[in-house]
């Protein structure tokens, strides 16, 4: 089973968009700063997350949610 996961900033004003298969070791390496992307922003909390049976379906779908990021599309996945 793998994910698909919004994460938002506790301090910013910031979204991050991503795939995993442990949500929770995920959220964990964000916030110890391990992922290059998102260490100056920490730390992070989950908004959002979607659930897929492959890797694949899951970065198709991250990758759609990219394409709209910021537009109203994306306001309505984190206003759910």
């Amino acid at each position: 089973m793998f994910k698909i996961y919004i994460l938002e900033s506790l301090q910013y004003k910031r979204y991050y968009i991503g795939h995993c298969a442990d949500i929770k070791l995920r959220l964990e390496r964000h916030n110890r700063g391990l992922v290059k992307s998102t260490k100056a922003f920490k730390p992070w909390k989950v908004i959002y997350t979607e659930d897929f049976k492959t890797k694949q379906e899951a970065y198709k779908r991250e990758m759609e949610i990219k394409s709209y990021k910021g537009g109203n599309a994306f306001k309505k996945i984190i206003t759910k």
